[in-house]
């Protein structure tokens, strides 16, 4: 192993030991050693500098983990239009959906950190996903340079219209006094919707009985219908629902009311510790991707998550814009990932 090791340094840098010389880390075989090695450093640093300053040089992609026609594709397509304005490139937007968001997750995470292809996330597939499957082809903290989340979608409790709660308290009295006899709606296991009623039941000692859909969709159909009692949906999901009377929603789970309706209050403040459940949609590119590139894309997507027709389009589907720096992104990844993943282990539960 040894000899090898040393023909290869011989063939790159010109510094391994030859028999009867010097050692390779003495005299001059040192000095030319590390003259070699600066160079590659620097010659990587110019590398990095001009792929960030030619950026970008073809169309971009934004793999979409998910089936078309859903949130993520709507903040998608609306975003690919405010980077090809600025950037003057076609922007693509390319759904790849399937088993739980993980298989277009891991398409990114293996692509060229380039900055010409780009993901958008959420939970599933960034803080839920390495709970959930034994077996994942990419690592979400190790494997990806955040950029910026731009989406928020708070959820909210919600109960159908017979349920005599109209609290929060209410309803966990209910369900404390017949363990079992209530049932809850969510989008699937593992999801937004699931982990929520979870984190209620942890926290209260709640006793119900899932009932999972496959998508948000059905499950909401489930409540409006009478079949189930409760559940955790994104407020643009039920908002029409609420309004007109059909379902009730008794509190919001985000980390601040929603202007979406602002005079609910927030879980939080009702004294329910730590019980804060959202959905969120950021961008994110291959790690290795020089970081001029991603603050040039952070730039033009913190300015459009300004600009009213985003603004405007976003909470069509019931979601606020908003906007965070890629120091803060991975922070909130990492605090989820570790979160979810203890309540995942206490819930048992797995996608396999």
């Amino acid at each position: 192993m040894g000899s090898k090791k040393l023909s290869v340094c011989h063939y790159f840098f010109g510094v391994a030991s030859i028999p009867g010389s010097r050692s390779a880390l003495g005299g001059s075989y040192a000095l030319k050693f590390m003259m070699k090695l600066g160079l590659m450093g620097l010659m990587s640093l110019v590398w990095q500098s001009n792929c960030a300053q030619t950026f970008p040089s073809k169309s971009i992609t934004i793999v979409s983990p998910f089936a078309a026609g859903g949130p993520s594709d709507t903040i998608a397509r609306t975003m690919a239009q405010k980077l090809s304005d600025a950037l003057a490139v076609s922007v693509i937007v390319e759904n790849r959906g399937g088993v739980g968001a993980t298989l277009g997750t891991a398409y990114v995470a293996h692509a060229p950190a380039d900055g010409h292809t780009l993901l958008i996330a959420g939970q599933s597939s960034l803080a839920f996903a390495p709970h959930l499957y034994s077996k994942l082809s990419y690592d979400p903290l190790k494997d990806f340079s955040p950029i910026s989340n731009v989406a928020l979608a708070p959820y909210a409790l919600i109960v159908k219209s017979s349920m005599p709660a109209q609290t929060p308290a209410e309803l966990i009295k209910l369900g404390l006094n017949q363990p079992g006899r209530y049932t809850f709606a969510t989008s699937g296991a593992g999801s937004v919707s699931h982990l929520a009623m979870g984190m209620l039941s942890a926290v209260t000692g709640l006793d119900v009985l899932q009932v999972p859909y496959k998508g948000m969709t059905p499950a909401v159909a489930s409540i409006l219908a009478g079949d189930v009692d409760m559940m955790f949906a994104d407020l643009g999901s039920v908002d029409a629902f609420v309004r007109s009377g059909k379902l009730r929603v008794l509190a919001v789970s985000g980390r601040s009311r929603s202007a979406l309706m602002p005079g609910l209050p927030t879980l939080l403040e009702l004294g329910y510790k730590d019980l804060v459940a959202e959905g969120r949609f950021g961008f994110l590119a291959p790690v290795g991707t020089p970081r001029e590139t991603v603050a040039k894309l952070h730039d033009i997507l913190a300015q459009a998550s300004q600009s009213p027709l985003v603004k405007e389009r976003f909470a069509s589907i019931g979601y606020e814009a908003t906007t965070d720096t890629p120091e803060q992104f991975l922070a909130l990844m990492k605090s989820d990932h570790e979160r979810f993943g203890r309540l995942i282990k206490q819930l048992k539960i797995s996608a396999e």
